[in-house]
């Protein structure tokens, strides 16, 4: 489906149409998959040989004619015989050139700032972080392998070319949670480059997809693992979006005050007056603003904004009004400098549908409880927000007095499925969240209520809620406390398709009960009966007799080969699970589970168990069967 055509034309044609038979996986000695040779980097040139610097004679005694009079001769340096005029130190910074210009008037070096003078003078510092202190761009990432990060070593090996397009185009959000999560986790894990790429550009495009998935605080930890003087214009922005994205365009400063040569767009003209303002050069800043008013530069909205944000660095006491009339549309840097100065957005403009806002919006502190409870909605269902963080804002919500109506009701609801003595009442009150998503069949108030599903005890009397309650306990990866319903649920339903998937300790399913939730499913195009034989099939949970049957009734095409699987089940062979894992959020992409195949995800749990993620294929099979 897309994903072919996605493949034909990212990967196929980021590799120059070659074909490849499979990826170099690397663990502690990478192995490539690729032919011998076919991968082989091009011979570096030499390098060429600098001449030798010109050795500066040694200052000596000079003769010249004595002038009448007194003699005025500098005296020699005691024990040197040589003046002390003539003892100057080698390693004084070279006068700067002026390529024949004229050099500034004396009133025109009294208008310059610091940093001016400095930049003028060839003074201006290229590094902000002492040479001991610099950090080796080696490994780039935020957890290492013992903190449950993937081996450094998983990519080094691997064709650039090969890695390139495949974070290249990673670009759309995964129809997964699960998936968003392991995803996550490989792309900030401590890595090194593949041989012939560079660092910064390896740290860039992982940045990119970190950004494109919403992961914007996961975004921004891993561009401070590298040194702001070893930074690209390209890493910069991936920076300076995610900056902006948690309302924190400040933390760009170290990159923007580095630059000796800034880009001429008005983002940058207004952050450079920002970082100028926080540097505790205010009076610059304000006229550097006033000038972009005058110049109109960007609309009004977007220079107010960030002269009452520069005016909060220092004593300036000129009021800024910020007018919203005649605004009609919302734009990241409007969005971020609204919250950072705690201008209230209108909630027209707020209620533009575009995702950026909410992925953004709902870690965002500065933003009302019951804004970012609405954020906070799509941030659970795609990964963002874990089960733990919800339940944290919700509480929230519940000890604010000031908040009523709905969202008050909704956390009442929640407390309710956590402390009420019986569990039909607490059954009630999830059932009461669980409508809210309903309407659109949307999966966060399952992810809600997680943790108060994992308190419900096992009942015979409750198997006919056995499946939504399992589902929910999934979302937070409380397999064990699901199992527990194992003896409860019924051969056939929901329930018990989850367990057969998600259950630790794994069963062969039974082709009966297969048939009974085959007969059952009323879901478009028995979707759900799809996914559970192909994540069946790929956990290994079904025979291959039963798995061939079942591919030919359902038309699965299980056994149908594309360029996809065939990389992921060779890195899946030669055991690179972070090299699986990013194939598999390729192969993920999407907004709705109708844009996943049966295929894909057969392809996607097999190469994880494989490798030893089992638990993840495991979540994602389920996930799948629940949501399709």
């Amino acid at each position: 489906m897309i994903r072919a055509r996605w493949l034909a034309a990212g990967v196929a044609g980021a590799l120059g149409g070659a074909m490849v038979s499979g990826l170099a996986i690397a663990q502690s000695s990478p192995e490539s998959i690729l032919p011998p040779g076919f991968d082989d980097p091009a011979p570096a040139p030499s390098p060429t040989p600098r001449p030798a610097p010109t050795q500066r004679p040694a200052a000596g005694p000079t003769t010249a004619l004595a002038p009448s009079g007194p003699s005025t001769a500098p005296t020699p340096m005691p024990g040197t015989g040589v003046p002390a005029a003539n003892n100057v130190p080698s390693d004084l910074p070279p006068i700067p050139s002026t390529n024949g210009e004229r050099l500034p008037r004396l009133g025109d070096l009294e208008d310059l700032t610091t940093d001016q003078l400095d930049e003028l003078l060839g003074l201006k510092p290229k590094f902000d972080i002492p040479p001991a202190a610099r950090r080796s761009l080696d490994e780039v990432g935020l957890l290492a392998s013992e903190e449950g990060g993937f081996a450094a070593g998983s990519l080094a090996g691997q064709p650039a070319s090969l890695v390139r397009a495949m974070l290249a185009g990673t670009g759309t959000p995964l129809v997964s949670r699960w998936g968003h999560i392991l995803v996550r986790r490989a792309l900030v894990s401590r890595l090194s480059a593949p041989g012939a790429m560079d660092p910064v550009e390896f740290a860039t495009l992982r940045a990119g997809v970190l950004n494109r998935m919403g992961e914007y605080a996961a975004t921004r930890s891993l561009v401070q693992d590298v040194d702001t003087s070893n930074w690209s214009q390209p890493l910069a922005d991936e920076a300076l979006t995610a900056y902006i994205a948690a309302s924190d365009p400040v933390g760009a400063c170290p990159f923007v005050r580095l630059q000796s040569s800034k880009p001429e767009n008005p983002q940058w003209v207004m952050l450079s007056a920002i970082c100028n303002a926080y540097a505790g050069e205010s009076a610059l800043a304000s006229s550097q603003l006033s000038a972009a008013l005058n110049r109109q530069i960007a609309p009004a909205i977007d220079v107010l904004l960030a002269r009452r944000f520069a005016g909060a660095a220092g004593q300036s006491r000129q009021s800024v009004q910020i007018e919203w009339e005649g605004v009609d549309t919302l734009n990241p840097w409007r969005f971020a400098m609204a919250n950072a100065v705690g201008e209230t957005i209108p909630d027209t403009l707020l209620e533009q549908s575009d995702p950026f806002y909410a992925r953004a919006g709902a870690a965002t502190a500065m933003l009302p409880l019951q804004r970012r409870a609405e954020y906070a909605q799509r941030a659970g269902q795609e990964g963002i927000f874990s089960a733990q963080a919800m339940v944290e804002l919700y509480s929230a919500i519940y000890a604010d007095e000031s908040i009523s109506g709905p969202m008050q009701e909704r956390a009442n609801s929640l407390r309710t499925a956590y402390i009420a003595p019986d569990a039909a009442t607490r059954i009630a009150a999830m059932e009461t969240l669980w409508k809210d998503g309903a309407a659109d069949a949307r999966h966060w108030p399952i992810v809600l209520t997680a943790y108060a599903a994992a308190r419900v005890p096992p009942s015979a009397q409750l198997s006919d809620k056995a499946g939504v309650l399992i589902a929910s306990m999934l979302t937070a990866g409380l397999d064990r406390d699901a199992a527990a319903w194992k003896p409860i649920v019924e051969e056939g339903s929901l329930g018990w398709a989850l367990l057969a998937l998600a259950d630790p300790a794994g069963e062969i399913a039974s082709s009966g009960g297969i048939d009974t939730f085959i007969d059952e499913d009323t879901s478009a195009n028995q979707r759900r009966s799809q996914f559970l034989v192909a994540g069946l099939a790929g956990l290994g949970r079904v025979d291959a007799g039963t798995s061939s049957g079942f591919d030919d009734s359902l038309s699965l095409g299980l056994t149908r080969q594309t360029k996809w699987a065939r990389m992921i089940s060779r890195a899946a062979q030669v055991r690179n699970p972070a090299m699986v894992a990013l194939l598999a959020g390729l192969g993920m992409q999407g907004d709705d589970w109708s844009q996943m195949t049966p295929l894909h995800l057969y392809h996607i749990t097999s190469a994880l168990r494989q490798v030893g993620l089992e638990a993840e294929a495991r979540m994602i099979a389920a996930e799948a069967v629940s949501r399709a």
